[in-house]
């Protein structure tokens, strides 16, 4: 999801720094000239596949009802010598969600679905348990916006060789955790999003994929696209690569979060749909003011979410370099499976969108930025509107003083794991991503972010240097804050050690699953350590760095798995069995081996 750039801006900006023989950016674009952006965009996709092993990649871009230019480039299938092309199919993964929500949005226009009303009101069999005071229920409006509280996955049986169909995952649900109160904070589930379509499938009538196709993928034209279990067109279907190797891409069981095959061609008739106001040629899809709702920011009164903004479905803020300014609101979503990437923007005020499609699990930066630089020079082309060019935030001069910067001293849960910043002298260092970072105070009276290599070579992070952070108070919580011109979001907040790991201490040590069967589990190893009086699991991904994560300890048997806020994540419970103790989050049950 596109609202953490910075957990990709971290783990990259070292490799981000080796790259060379990038084509020139363009100095301006005349009007109208999308071919002169289709010579350059070429150029540079065909630059960034080959620096990050992207083996298939697809573009489109949509100015209004019309495609300007959509194009293929690499292999669909690079064994029988396919090329990509603008009708090659991809998973497109949370692309799918704006499906979900249109459908939802169908509904309500029918009477039939209240996005206001208490999910339960359509979903009787939904239940979850809960550690916070009872607040208001879940929404409909809830699950579109990512404000429900509810986890992020239920990992067991996500991706899986026979996944079991969406609806159980409500009976799954029934003994696990909710991560945060509703309407705390965003907090990106793709469990709310399958609760949504299950939902949909319950109002409407009909099976979900069945529903999508006719009333949302027929009536726009996307003759090619389904939504799985119905099957892709076999000839037009990309395969799945890793690091250029053939992988095998395994089937997602959330299919409304993330259920979505579809060409850039395809999806431009959902973007035309989107600037005509919700119809597609004489057949109105949404009315206007549903897609105008779907467009507006709805979580402007969270303290937490400061203005970083959503809708109904569509992100609506980004950070950093997928910064589109002085274009009124930027709308898009990114789509990440196991190896495919996606990205999607549009700007509604000026009707031109772009997709990018990936078939490579090493693509998640390239999507973004090739969209991105295609999506500021096509605006330049049709409105003149050329992107400012940001100079470097100099150091603050005079330097702070050290009761300026000791309050930033002190551990942190973020929303890429744990931190720890520290003084050393009168400089601030962050220990993070398994790296050491220098925190150099600003003229602009925020933290900026420097890496040397060894100590002794100076590192240009891109995107995550050019980005200020800051501590503040909110809501009662003590917070890291990033922040990119005008724009901010909250990336962590500060924790303390327990007094006493407790029980906890006699966990230590390294667990294995015992359940994955054929699940992709994404972790090749678990621990638990103590680091300095915390309780952090560690975590060693299959395709990216370890990761830690700080743990809350609940009770003896409970903790939770701490995401960007202290008090919220998912929970870690423990219990006696006749075959020892195991350990449970997100479905998956832990065994602790001998180290």
């Amino acid at each position: 999801m596109k609202s953490r750039h910075l957990i990709a801006a971290a783990s990259v900006a070292l490799l981000l720094a080796a790259c060379g023989g990038a084509p020139p950016r363009p100095d301006s674009v005349a009007r109208n000239d999308y071919d002169g952006i289709k010579t350059y965009v070429s150029q540079l996709i065909r630059h960034e596949m080959n620096e990050s092993q992207v083996t298939g990649l697809s573009i489109a871009l949509v100015d209004d009802q019309r495609i300007v230019w959509a194009e293929g480039f690499g292999y669909a299938d690079k064994e029988r010598k396919q090329p990509a092309s603008a009708q090659t199919i991809y998973r497109v993964g949370s692309i799918s969600k704006l499906f979900t929500a249109t459908a939802a949005m169908q509904l309500a226009e029918q009477k039939k679905l209240d996005i206001d009303r208490p999910l339960q009101n359509y979903l009787p069999e939904f239940s979850i348990q809960s550690r916070f005071p009872p607040t208001a229920a879940i929404t409909p409006r809830n699950l579109m916006t990512h404000h429900s509280g509810l986890p992020r996955d239920f990992a067991k049986g996500m991706f899986t060789k026979n996944p079991v169909p969406f609806t159980q995952l409500v009976q799954e649900l029934k003994s696990s955790d909710a991560a945060y109160p509703p309407n705390l904070t965003f907090s990106y589930s793709n469990v709310g999003v399958t609760l949504l379509g299950h939902a949909i499938q319950n109002v409407s009538g009909v099976p979900f994929a069945d529903y999508i196709q006719r009333s949302v993928l027929q009536p726009l034209g996307m003759k090619d696209a389904t939504m799985e279990p119905g099957p892709a067109r076999s000839e037009l279907m990309s395969k799945a690569y890793r690091r250029g190797e053939l992988a095998e891409e395994l089937p997602l069981r959330d299919v409304p979060a993330g259920g979505l095959n579809t060409s850039v061609v395809d999806l431009s008739h959902f973007l035309s749909m989107v600037f005509a106001d919700g119809r597609t040629g004489t057949t109105q899809v949404l009315r206007p003011e549903s897609v105008a709702e779907m467009l507006r920011p709805q979580n402007t009164e969270v303290p937490l979410d400061l203005n970083f903004h959503n809708g109904l479905g569509w992100m609506l803020s980004t950070l950093g370099s997928s910064t589109i300014e002085n274009a009124g609101p930027v709308a898009h979503h990114a789509g990440a499976m196991l190896y495919f990437h996606s990205q999607m923007y549009a700007l509604p005020e000026h009707k031109l969108g772009v997709i990018v499609l990936a078939n490579s699990g090493t693509a998640r930066r390239v999507v973004d930025h090739v969209a991105t630089e295609t999506l500021a020079l096509a605006l330049e082309a049709k409105s003149g509107i050329k992107q400012p060019k940001h100079a470097k935030v100099p150091a603050a001069d005079p330097a702070w003083p050290t009761e300026q910067l000791q309050p930033y001293v002190g551990e942190y849960t973020t929303i890429a794991g744990f931190a720890r910043i520290s003084l050393d002298g009168n400089r601030l260092r962050a220990d993070a991503f398994g790296r050491s970072f220098d925190l150099v105070p600003r003229s602009d009276g925020q933290l900026g972010v420097e890496y040397s290599l060894l100590g002794l070579f100076h590192i240009d992070l891109g995107t995550l240097g050019a980005i200020g952070f800051s501590r503040r108070s909110v809501a009662g919580h003590e917070v890291l804050v990033a922040r990119a011109g005008s724009q901010e979001m909250l990336v962590g907040e500060r924790v303390r050690p327990p007094a006493d790991l407790g029980r906890w201490r006699q966990r230590l040590g390294t667990s294995v699953i015992t359940n994955a069967g054929d699940d992709h589990t994404f972790v090749d190893g678990i621990a638990l350590i103590e680091d300095h009086g915390f309780l952090l699991a560690e975590l060693k991904m299959t395709d990216g760095p370890t990761s830690r994560i700080p743990l809350q300890i609940i009770s003896d048997n409970e903790a939770v798995m701490l995401g960007p806020l202290a008090d919220g994540g998912g929970t870690l419970r423990c219990a006696q069995t006749s075959d020892g103790e195991r350990c449970v989050i997100a479905g998956y049950t832990l065994k602790r081996v001998a180290d």
